[in-house]
């Protein structure tokens, strides 16, 4: 049963919206979280969470149980097909968690509706949000939910609902940034792989792109841009790219495939996070190439940050003028995410034989320099963002803390 009124209303109840809801529960803020679809994808997707991204997780009791259910892995290399540019090692990373943690997006949403589950949160399924309207009074989400209309009037709007946002449109935001030419695809197959289990490789080639991922299951994810792809990939497509695209004197073999897509990629960032009472995150903020797998992991530090900030404002410890900070520490975030995966996609995208020397002499180069493959490994590990994660102490800190011990005696 939805109810009439409410704090914060939630669209969309993907890895960002089941985030938020996790943090505004553990602040002791009544809200609501509605989704579309009649129950959770249940195809893996989005495949890597990186140490950043864990560490902010941690004070919302989910990232211990990820790690369980994930893979850990310290190499990723880039790769010219059988030839090594560049080799990473996370194990070094100053985090506790100096690694790459694959783990499929299913998985990832189940852990998070289960911690939402845990602190006596629902989410409401089958609940299309049609329209947004604020004024200054608050926000009204108008909903359908088994063919019934309903008005919901909450104090805040987070639009949690992907690149076609309900509550960016109703906010009036521009989605600056344009498409890739071609087409991505995406699948899970079964290998036999010559590179093994224990790295996520990027390799390039005269053909485009494709990356190889283990999962935890022992299948792999495989990525890769197509100038042209069928809507759903089979064998034998997956076949002919890995055999033009992997490791050249290595035979590769697509045992099994489990499920495969393809998706055209955008590169676009929000004008702004916030119209005065409606916000966006995730994918209706920020959109990319998925080389570095950076896209979820910069949507879920968001749903950390805004749910601290709503949190800290609805609970009385910031001034509500203190919810731009949103934007302040986010919006920079996704930026530097975009250009880090946009040079990655244009360096695999790089087809004439002098501009392909060049770009691997370049990385050749970078390969030797340790300093330089730290740099880039903080990058996509997101430990470089880290400050951009963080809030400044709100006015009233003693007030905050009182607030989040009751609810962690609560739900411990």
């Amino acid at each position: 049963m939805l109810p009439e009124t409410t704090e914060v209303v939630i669209i969309g109840a993907g890895p960002t919206g089941l985030t938020l809801s996790i943090a505004l529960h553990q602040a002791g803020v009544d809200h609501v979280l509605v989704e579309r679809l009649a129950e959770g994808l249940n195809t893996s997707r989005a495949g890597v969470v990186h140490a950043q991204t864990l560490e902010t997780l941690e004070p919302l009791g989910v990232a211990g149980r990820l790690v369980e259910l994930g893979l850990k892995l310290d190499n990723f290399a880039i790769r010219d097909r059988g030839r090594t540019l560049l080799n990473l090692d996370f194990s070094d990373l100053p985090s506790v968690h100096p690694y790459v943690l694959m783990i499929p997006q299913n998985l990832t949403e189940k852990v998070l509706a289960e911690r939402i589950g845990k602190l006596g949160g629902v989410v409401h399924r089958g609940v299309e949000a049609k329209m947004v309207t604020q004024d200054a009074d608050g926000a009204q989400v108008t909903v359908v939910q088994n063919g019934r209309e309903q008005t919901i009037s909450a104090r805040y709007v987070v639009g949690g609902d992907g690149m076609r946002s309900v509550v960016r449109e109703a906010a009036g935001i521009g989605f600056d940034g344009e498409a890739y030419d071609g087409v991505f695809m995406l699948a899970d197959v079964r290998l036999d792989w010559p590179l093994g289990p224990t790295e996520v490789s990027l390799l390039f080639s005269p053909a485009g792109l494709v990356v190889v991922a283990p999962l935890p299951d022992g299948s792999y994810r495989v990525v890769a841009t197509m100038d042209e792809a069928p809507e759903k990939p089979g064998i034998a497509d997956i076949q002919a790219l890995l055999d033009s695209r992997g490791p050249i004197g290595s035979r590769v073999r697509v045992l099994d495939l489990t499920w495969s897509s393809r998706f055209r990629v955008h590169h676009r960032i929000a004008k702004s996070y916030r119209e005065e009472r409606l916000f966006v995150m995730g994918d209706a903020a920020h959109v990319h190439s998925p080389a570095g797998g950076q896209g979820m992991n910069t949507g879920l530090i968001d749903a950390v940050v805004l749910g601290e900030l709503l949190g800290d404002v609805i609970n009385g410890v910031r001034p509500e003028s203190e919810l731009d900070l949103y934007e302040t520490l986010r919006r920079p975030a996704a930026q530097e995410v975009i250009e880090l995966a946009g040079r990655l996609t244009g360096m695999a995208l790089t087809r004439t034989p002098l501009r392909r020397f060049l770009r691997n002499l370049v990385l050749g180069f970078v390969n030797l320099n340790p300093i330089a493959k730290r740099r880039i490994a903080l990058k996509l590990s997101g430990l470089s963002r880290a400050k951009m994660a963080r809030l400044p102490a709100p006015s009233q800190p003693g007030v905050r803390k009182q607030v989040m011990k009751s609810e962690f005696k609560l739900v411990a």
